[in-house]
C-alpha cells in the first residue's frame, strides 16, 4: 500500500521539476525535486522487500 503511495509521490515531484524547469527556475530547485523523486522510489522498493 505504501509503496503504490511513494510512487505517485515521485511521479508528482518529477512533474514538479519538470514544471519548474518550463519556468525557468534555479537548477537546484529542480535537482532537489529529481533527488526527493529517487528517494521516494528508493523507500517504495525498498518497502517491497520481504522482511528478514
Amino acid at each position: 500500500m505504501w509503496s503504490i503511495v511513494l510512487m505517485g509521490l515521485a511521479g508528482l515531484l518529477v512533474g514538479g521539476a519538470l514544471s519548474f524547469r518550463q519556468q525557468k527556475s534555479p537548477r537546484w530547485v529542480q535537482a532537489v525535486f529529481y533527488v526527493l523523486a529517487a528517494m521516494a522510489l528508493l523507500a517504495a522498493y525498498l518497502l517491497t522487500l520481504p522482511a528478514a
